[in-house]
């Protein structure tokens, strides 16, 4: 099931979420939501190459066979003339078998490109590395490890691939353990699952926002907003 975009009033609450934990806390929690993290190209081109190696078997199992004239039938021929015909037989077999194979290949790879079709015939783990790996790309480009006290915190999600992952920078890494995250992402996983994106964000903000201001509580007069509380909405990739 797809997830739904998320909507003006979706973007505005989860901002609104940040805004306040952030109010509690140096630390910085920056949102990036994707339509999708990849485009999974590779996908289409392997599932037609294996669809199109099963062309002798299932010639095999259609009955379909490929016999030699018998060589009794050809009284007065010469050995040639005996050998070409049998080139011949094994030359219509190899073309019907290469045909079926072209047909079997392009008829999976357009069925299997429809962006649908295409992700749920992606491994799952191929997924989870491609929504980790642009997830790190987010936290570096928007310079989530440049904060005066290396507090940034990104959770990023992906809608195609109903994914997410939150990185945190290495001065909270260093006080903070991962499970401490565990019901944040839970949260916001759920909204994902239930259609409700928004919902599930600003949920997820607001548990980090209490994990933070445990361990890095705002300083009364220097609690500068290093980042745009603003949710970014990446195009698919």
């Amino acid at each position: 099931m797809a997830v739904k975009p998320l909507s003006p009033e979706d973007l505005a609450a989860i901002e609104a979420a940040v805004r306040a934990a952030e109010a509690r806390t140096t630390g910085e929690i920056y949102c990036v939501v994707a339509e999708e993290s990849a485009d999974y190209h590779a996908t289409p081109l392997a599932w037609a190459a294996g669809v199109a190696l099963l062309a002798p078997a299932i010639l095999l199992l259609a009955g379909v066979q490929v016999t030699a004239p018998d060589i009794s039938t050809f009284g007065g021929w010469t050995a040639a003339q005996v050998e070409d015909v049998g080139e011949a037989t094994a030359r219509a077999a190899l073309i019907g078998t290469l045909a079926l194979q072209a047909a079997l290949f392009f008829t999976t790879l357009f069925v299997v490109a429809i962006p649908p079709i295409r992700r749920a015939l992606t491994p799952r783990g191929m997924k989870r590395d491609r929504v980790r790996q642009r997830a790190e790309e987010q936290f570096l480009s928007k310079n989530l490890h440049a904060t005066r006290e290396r507090t940034g915190v990104l959770i990023y999600v992906s809608l195609a691939e109903h994914m997410a992952e939150l990185i945190a920078d290495e001065g909270i890494d260093a006080q903070v353990d991962a499970s401490a995250w565990e019901r944040a992402m839970s949260a916001l996983t759920d909204g994902l699952k239930r259609g409700q994106p928004g919902a599930g964000f600003a949920a997820a903000v607001d548990l980090c926002g209490k994990v933070l201001a445990e361990r890095f509580p705002a300083h009364p007069d220097d609690n500068p907003n290093e980042l745009s509380d603003a949710v970014v909405v990446l195009p698919s990739a």
